[in-house]
């Protein structure tokens, strides 16, 4: 949870699970600054973010995640990934499919190509399911991030780097009580998704109001903003769209406009142009999880487990969000988010 600069504005609901707060994070990266080769004197990363380069062996880490192409979510998760591999003197091997076979052919390439260690995602978990045991079983270290928070665990995998999506979507429910919402329409992106599911469930349970649920191609936007229109046209009592990430956020502003509607729109993740849409009011407000960091982290714990078999989170997730973002206080992440890092 971004809470360090006391300008982000956390979830505050509670949950029995017991989890694992970023201050682990945050202690990891001070645990490295005492382990850079440079003796305190950054070099640049590349992507506006200074770092040091570790003086272990190299390292070789594959990162197979879920990612359409061209989506600006995951650039921020290739950028932290990046920036720990820099520090890390690790070679980081980026390969991603959102069709899940095709992703596990890939953990299972890999695999075979004998990789030190390797950070997934597990958006459609049972597919995945049996190469990630072969991993495990043959001793390479893996760990999960971003999708497959209630899964991970049952595959055998010891770390994971995300937001409890249910959670997430709670807060998101209760938030959308608090602004007086009476009826919210929750769009899912990619049908069988776990955590886009997980979400619009949460917003279910915390929203005191009326959900109604449109699954929608990603992959098609001008077919999601035709069906978003067409919705809102047939039916005038939706007050909000509740997006589950940015460019379908940005997409149902358009939508919006073209079916005169008076509907706020509201979303999940971000990027820079969805700062601008919530600095405009297109937007009035975004659930953070820290892509940026969920990068970072995957790729940062599987350093600490091949250099000092460390262990982020005792078993328990280790979370990045959720946080709330809007007009109070987007000024403090604008900057980042510019310069591609937020």
């Amino acid at each position: 949870m971004d809470t360090h600069d006391g300008r982000s504005v956390p979830f505050t609901g509670k949950r029995t699970r017991r989890v694992t707060t970023l201050a682990l994070g945050i202690t990891t990266a001070v645990l490295l600054a005492g382990c850079s080769s440079t003796g305190g004197n950054p070099e640049a990363s590349g992507n506006g973010v200074a770092s040091g380069t570790a003086d272990t062996p190299r390292a070789t880490i594959a990162m197979i995640t879920h990612e359409v192409p061209g989506d600006t979510f995951w650039d921020l998760i290739r950028k932290g990934a990046e920036t720990a591999a820099a520090k890390d003197n690790i070679e980081l091997r980026y390969s991603s499919d959102p069709e899940a076979p095709n992703q596990a052919n890939l953990v299972q390439s890999a695999l075979d190509s004998q990789v030190d260690g390797i950070a997934l995602t597990l958006a459609k978990p049972d597919a995945m399911t049996p190469v990630v045991r072969a991993a495990v079983d043959a001793g390479t270290p893996v760990v999960a991030f971003n999708s497959g928070f209630d899964q991970y665990q049952a595959q055998g995998v010891a770390q994971y780097f995300g937001q409890d999506e249910k959670l997430a979507g709670i807060a998101a429910g209760q938030r959308l009580t608090a602004d007086g919402a009476k009826k919210a329409l929750c769009v899912i992106q990619e049908q069988g998704q776990v955590a886009l599911e997980a979400r619009c469930a949460g917003v279910i349970e915390g929203f005191k109001g009326q959900t109604e649920i449109l699954n929608v191609n990603s992959k098609d936007l001008p077919s999601v903003e035709a069906t978003i229109t067409a919705k809102l046209q047939q039916d005038p009592a939706i007050d909000h769209v509740v997006a589950l990430g940015a460019p379908i956020a940005l997409t149902a502003v358009q939508s919006v406009t073209n079916a005169a509607s008076s509907a706020k729109i509201v979303t999940f993740d971000t990027n820079a142009a969805l700062v601008d849409a919530i600095e405009a009011g297109d937007v009035q407000w975004a659930v953070d999880q820290q892509p940026f960091l969920q990068g970072y982290l995957a790729v940062d714990s599987l350093w600490l487990y091949l250099n000092n078999r460390n262990t982020i989170g005792g078993g328990a997730p280790t979370l990045t969000g959720p946080a709330f973002i809007d007009q109070s206080n987007i000024d403090s992440i604008a900057e980042y988010a510019k310069a591609g890092t937020r």
